[in-house]
């Protein structure tokens, strides 16, 4: 077994949808970056490259490179998981927390779970998604960004 934690961070910014675990999320607004900008899943990505001793997203998917100019962060996690498997690894279980003040997260929680549990080929109840506030504190609590972190067990 191999354990990895995974960190991101975007900004929120106007208009950009706010996706989250594959959700598109009501929002008035979203996370700016190359892809996505997707932070509990490329969280979640590089929690799996690390456990498995690949670098990050950035080395895997350069945000330099046009190929990934608002790509699904999902689609990314397809690409994570064939380098996974083609290196003899498979998910144990992914726990993830999102920092973000608003908007609520408890709705869409089942559906982020779903989304990462399908692209990871693991039974959903291998996959817990939280979401927290930081009470206001920090720039997640002055809703300048949002935040996750994720840690990965792989089995080999």
């Amino acid at each position: 077994m191999r354990i990895g934690h995974g960190y991101d961070v975007h900004r929120l910014t106007e208009d950009r949808k706010l996706i989250l675990g594959g959700v598109e999320i009501p929002h008035s607004k979203g996370l700016l970056g190359h892809s996505d900008a997707d932070v509990l899943t490329h969280a979640v990505m590089d929690a799996l490259l690390g456990a498995a001793g690949l670098w990050d997203i950035g080395h895997a998917f350069p945000d330099t490179d046009p190929a990934y100019e608002g790509i699904s962060s999902l689609l990314l996690l397809e690409r994570v998981m064939e380098m996974l498997k083609n290196r003899g690894f498979s998910v144990g279980n992914v726990d993830a927390t999102i920092l973000a003040q608003r908007p609520k997260l408890a709705p869409y929680i089942p559906v982020m779970r779903e989304n990462l549990a399908r692209v990871m080929g693991v039974p959903p109840e291998r996959v817990n998604v939280k979401a927290t506030t930081e009470e206001a504190l920090g720039f997640t609590g002055r809703e300048e960004g949002m935040a996750a972190h994720a840690v990965a067990l792989l089995e080999e």
